[in-house]
């Protein structure tokens, strides 16, 4: 039961805007479709990591200090303002060769999927409002979890998350293959939504130290 709860907490909280949606997109139709893996894979092991995080505890700690979150909003509101103007201008590159003809394919899967990964957890980790998040919704959702319980839950998350970014980079390959050229408007679309969030986050930093 915990399982499935995290897992239905990852699918869901994966289906807003955010960083790692824009990322698979964008790895997705720049590059290919198993770097996008990676980065969904990434970003799914560091949003079961913060949601492990909430499971132990921490809520009380950003209780204790209400004025972390607003830091940790104006941190992540910069940086995603800057990575999704940069999405929205950017433009597929050429497939990259291999740095020696004998390379293998299965060794250029595997350098794209570490890049990927490492993309993927990266992002998570340069959106620290994320922490907020996960750290509220899981002291929330399960307040009386077991660490049995609570390991499952994290797990869940993954998965859950995992399969969302998934089927994001099945849907944008997909996309890619139709329409072609056409289908350049794609990461334009989601950095402009990527930095319609990022003000989001910079308005509720700013709200608070001036408007609480």
């Amino acid at each position: 039961m915990f399982f499935l709860i995290g897992a239905a907490a990852g699918a869901i909280t994966g289906i807003p805007i955010g960083p790692v949606n824009v990322a698979v997109i964008d790895a997705a139709y720049r590059h290919t479709f198993r770097r996008a893996i990676g980065v969904g894979l990434g970003g799914a092991l560091a949003d079961g990591a913060y949601a492990a995080l909430g499971l132990l505890g921490v809520k009380p700690i950003l209780d204790a200090h209400p004025g972390i979150p607003p830091v940790l909003y104006l941190l992540s509101g910069a940086v995603l303002l800057v990575y999704g103007y940069l999405t929205a201008r950017s433009q597929p590159v050429s497939p990259a060769m291999p740095a020696e003809p004998h390379a293998s394919e299965s060794v250029m899967m595997k350098a794209e999927l570490a890049l990927g990964f490492k993309i993927g957890v990266a992002l998570i980790l340069l959106n620290p409002a994320a922490i907020t998040v996960w750290v509220v919704m899981m002291a929330n959702l399960m307040p009386a979890a077991t660490i049995p319980g609570g390991i499952a839950c994290a797990l869940g998350v993954m998965v859950g998350s995992f399969g969302w970014f998934a089927l994001v980079a099945y849907l944008t390959q997909k996309g890619k293959s139709v329409l072609g050229d056409k289908a350049a408007w794609i990461p334009r679309a989601v950095g402009i939504g990527l930095m319609g969030y990022s003000l989001y986050l910079l308005f509720k930093a700013v709200r608070y130290y001036f408007f609480a």
